[in-house]
């Protein structure tokens, strides 16, 4: 799930990647936009319009990641196959189907569970269009800037894809309160739709041909990042499954503020800092990094004001900043670089695995122990990647090991 905007004027070889890249950034933008529509608003319409508890917002929540997992392992073989290009236009197709599930599931709010099946299955078509399209957007950059740009290519990817989500929340709740869910649905089937026509004259980058390597041959050799990048990932979705609950419980307004101050954070920190993964070193860049991200989530999980609980989302903004695009280096360096696609999907597929499944376990600490705890309780895992982090350290990278 990390990628942004160009660095500042003082690292002027950021420029011509930037100007490689911004064709790419904007599909990710717009494709993300549909997302970022729904994030606050789905466990609202999940718990106020269907009626159902803590554990359903998880379980839809977290479906759409648990099926991008899945989608990993097509989506990395496309891309090396038959070129980045149509992997991105496979995810945005699906985006928009994604779309009319969501529609259909409006015929059945009379009948909750039935209506939430149909919301579950549109997520879960939602959550293999991001796969497709965040991995054949990065695969493609690949191509374009290169390997050893590697981490700017992530972050930047990452970034857009944040910028979408920080601009998607505002809009998704003005759209809530002004027509429902309904409107919400019609943004989500026409962006996808929008961006195919905008991509269609975009050049594609070629495919790998011969020789790539299978994708559990590519994920033997990045399971070490790709761990960390689980462990650090649960905090952001915990942010986006129970932030906007969060502040509705505690009567904090705007309520799409927690996700809004965590990628605007985001996207100000891989603006300004996004060079360093290439320039440091990723392990190094990611210990610090995964600190500052557990720090701020225990400050949200423990917050008595609005300004408290919008100060520590953005404080793990900016720690999760550079945490998987530094993360995302290491496995760049230890994946074969006919393979590309495939390390990709291997990475951002761990990813997934902890979205997926802290959703719904989540839910359950969020039903027993109330919203504060699962932010307290996501902070664990994430400093247990610094541990990770210090292992990366003790083993260089090397693609050919």
């Amino acid at each position: 799930m990390m990628p942004a905007a160009p660095a500042p004027a003082t690292h002027a070889g950021d420029t011509p990647t930037m100007a490689t890249l911004l064709p790419l950034l904007a599909v990710v933008f717009v494709a993300f936009l549909v997302i970022g529509i729904a994030l606050p608003v789905l466990p609202l319409h999940v718990r106020d319009g269907l009626g159902l508890g803590p554990f359903m917002v998880g379980l839809v929540t977290g479906c759409q990641f648990a099926a991008a997992l899945v989608a990993r392992l097509w989506s990395g073989r496309m891309s090396d196959a038959h070129g980045p290009k149509r992997g991105v236009v496979v995810g945005l197709a699906a985006a928009a189907a994604a779309g009319a599930l969501y529609l259909a599931s409006l015929a059945f709010v009379d009948a909750p569970w039935v209506s939430a099946g149909i919301l579950l299955a549109g997520r879960a078509v939602l959550g293999g269009a991001e796969s497709f399209i965040i991995t054949g957007a990065v695969a493609w950059g690949l191509a374009r800037a290169g390997t050893p740009n590697a981490g700017k290519v992530i972050a930047w990817t990452g970034t857009a894809m944040f910028a979408a989500f920080a601009a998607g929340a505002p809009l998704g709740t003005a759209l809530y309160a002004g027509g429902g869910f309904a409107a919400v649905v019609g943004a989500t089937a026409l962006a996808p739709l929008a961006t195919l026509a905008f991509i269609a004259p975009v050049r594609g980058a070629a495919p790998a041909h011969q020789g790539a390597s299978s994708f559990l041959a590519v994920a033997k050799r990045i399971w070490l990042p790709g761990l960390a990048a689980a462990l650090s990932s649960i905090g952001f979705g915990a942010l986006i499954a129970f932030g906007t609950l969060l502040f509705s419980t505690h009567g904090w307004q705007p309520v799409w503020l927690a996700f809004t101050a965590y990628a605007v954070a985001l996207i100000v920190a891989r603006l300004l800092f996004g060079h360093l993964p290439d320039r440091l070193g990723g392990a190094k860049v990611a210990l610090v990094c995964v600190l500052i991200e557990a720090a701020g989530l225990l400050l949200m999980g423990l917050a008595a004001s609005v300004t408290v609980a919008a100060a520590g989302a953005a404080l793990t903004g900016l720690g999760y900043a550079l945490v998987f695009p530094s993360f995302g280096v290491e496995a760049v360096r230890r994946a074969p670089p006919e393979s590309r696609g495939s390390a990709m999907g291997a990475y951002t597929a761990c990813l997934d695995l902890a979205l997926g499944v802290s959703g719904p376990a989540l839910g359950l600490v969020a039903g027993h122990a109330g919203l504060g705890a699962v932010f307290v309780v996501s902070a664990v895992p994430v400093a247990v990647a610094a541990a990770v982090a210090l292992q990366l350290l003790r083993t260089p990278a090397s693609p050919h090991s």
